[in-house]
């Protein structure tokens, strides 16, 4: 069956990840592309619709990115967001000025909700605005079907040659109709049927799988994290015997993690695999001796991780193929076309121009985490491994601002420990409180590190993060102990709520637990004296500080 597909184009907004998002949980499969893809790739590619970004810049700036009227012309339906619509207003005729009115964040919009594009969503609703220009005058042929009190055209569109345009952005979560509507557009307007299912991902991909490699041996970069876990298991289902994975321990895990990966992976765990684990802490720690600068940590480690998967597969044998565990927001986040590089993924951006192996494999590179955990479910992994809390390839490299060393990876694992092991605690005794005033909670709640297991109902308290973890800061102050003056390092608490991992809010966690947190890791961690929490919210800021 051929796979329907929305393309969205990418003019450098910071919520491109989002709309992809957003459209794939309309079951509807989708993929970001820089906006210079040409037309006629754009035509190879079969698209059911597309949606432009919104973008940072001017439409009226000869410096800006744009296109061709060509595009609105394929026959596709096409929705331009923010940016996006005023691209296409700019493009077919219309006028874009500089606003006399700038419009940031929640937005009271009235809509025509007998456009097709806002069916079934109330007529005045809060959305999400950001700009600094606006549609003065629409196109030929387009009709205003929303506005502001400070935007006359909020929205626009052309409903004969389907094209549509949002002054606003639907796909952010303080948009209260913006899934409906974009579920409107992919669903209704592109005709798309919503029937990409994880089911058939899987198979699908084992499938390909089994024919691209062929007889091939296979060497997995396995970190034990979600992503490579589910890479794993998906190619010892594809090519069984022919798969050696190897566990890099670089010494930047967290504490233990190690030791708790070859058991579930190694000879004596449940999947039987071929597995190697490399002791590389020691030439990690020297690789990395004087590195400050974040970008230099994560190519430091990705061109290590390579050369040591390299060594390893000589002593294998002839390796044709290389896994790894990339996700998509892993691709996007490490520049993709004209983008802003947010951050470079050790497996992508950090990854060396020359490798020895024929081919790097990625099968889950096209999926959210989300996605990824369906996958692992769909295979069979148990709940506590799929559901466990996201941990960089890097490790505690990038929890640890400025240089690395052995000394500051051992702070942090310890501050880390205590402070997974609190909310944990906070977490059980919730849950008792709760079973023993008759209240319904549910069964497991989090896994062994402490994320998130079931979803549904209320099985966890409001302030229970998504992910959690202590970083070290570069930060030396000077406090006191006892009769003695310290001048030691200031550890930062994170803890953050997404559905997505690409916008997140912090996790209002009860002061008596951070109290307790801060106690035991100033008096129990060597070299801390102070305790700092990191209310900063994705965006601005990124879950990880580096």
């Amino acid at each position: 069956m051929k796979q329907e597909k929305i393309i969205v184009l990418d003019f450098g907004g910071q919520y491109n990840q989002l709309i992809a998002r957003r459209v794939r949980e309309c079951s509807v499969y989708c993929e970001v592309h820089p906006y210079t893809l040409s037309i006629d790739q754009i035509r190879d590619m079969e698209p059911m619709g597309i949606i432009l970004t919104g973008g940072p810049n001017s439409v009226y700036d000869p410096s800006s990115p744009s296109c061709t009227k060509e595009l609105f012309a394929l026959g596709i339906p096409v929705l331009g967001i923010c940016y996006g619509a005023q691209l296409m207003a700019y493009v077919l005729g219309g006028r874009v000025l500089t606003a006399p009115v700038s419009e940031y964040g929640k937005t009271i919009v009235t809509a025509d909700t007998k456009e097709r594009l806002f069916e079934g969503i109330k007529e005045t609703s809060v959305a999400w605005m950001s700009h600094t220009d606006y549609i003065a005058e629409v196109p030929e042929g387009f009709h205003v079907t929303g506005h502001t009190d400070h935007c006359p055209v909020a929205a626009m569109s052309d409903r004969e040659k389907k094209l549509y345009a949002v002054q606003f952005h639907p796909e952010v979560v303080h948009s209260e109709e913006g899934f409906r509507i974009l579920r409107n557009f992919v669903l209704d307007i592109c005709g798309c049927a919503g029937d990409w299912r994880m089911d058939s991902f899987v198979e699908k991909t084992i499938r390909e799988l089994k024919e691209k490699i062929g007889d091939g041996k296979v060497l997995c970069a396995l970190s034990g994290g979600v992503d490579s876990s589910v890479a794993a298991v998906l190619l010892s289902k594809a090519v069984g015997e022919q798969l050696t994975c190897v566990f890099v321990d670089h010494g930047l895990l967290r504490k233990n993690e190690g030791d708790e990966v070859e058991s579930v992976f190694g000879p004596e765990g449940p999947y039987k695999l071929n597995f190697i684990r490399v002791d590389a802490r020691q030439h990690f720690y020297g690789k990395l001796a004087g590195v400050t600068e974040p970008e230099q940590k994560r190519h430091v480690i990705g061109e290590e991780f390579i050369r040591i998967f390299e060594k390893e597969a000589g002593k294998i044998g002839a390796v044709d193929y290389l896994v790894q565990g990339t996700i998509y927001p892993d691709v996007i986040e490490s520049g993709l076309g004209d983008s802003a590089t947010i951050k470079s993924h050790h497996n992508v951006g950090g990854l060396p121009e020359h490798v020895s192996f024929r081919e790097i494999i990625e099968p889950l590179r096209m999926l959210f985490k989300d996605e990824v955990r369906k996958v692992g479910l769909e295979l069979g992994i148990p709940e506590k491994l799929v559901f466990r809390q996201p941990f960089p390839g890097p490790g505690l490299g990038v929890r640890i601002i400025g240089e690395v060393t052995e000394e500051k990876v051992r702070i942090v694992q310890e501050a880390d420990a205590i402070y997974r092991e609190e909310i944990d605690k906070a977490v059980s005794a919730w849950r008792r409180k709760h079973e023993d005033s008759g209240a319904e909670t549910g069964s497991d709640v989090v896994s062994a590190d402490g994320c998130k297991v079931n979803f549904g109902g209320k099985n966890f308290p409001d302030w229970m993060p998504d992910q959690y973890f202590a970083a070290l800061t570069n930060m030396r102050s000077v406090g006191v102990m006892g009769d003695f003056r310290t001048y030691d390092y200031a550890v930062a608490l994170r803890a953050v709520q997404t559905d997505d991992f690409m916008t997140a809010s912090c996790s209002a966690l009860p002061h008596d637990l951070l109290f307790t947190v801060t106690g035991r890791i100033v008096n129990e961690v060597k070299g801390v004296n102070r305790v700092l929490w990191d209310l900063t919210f994705k965006p601005p800021g990124t879950i990880e500080l580096e």
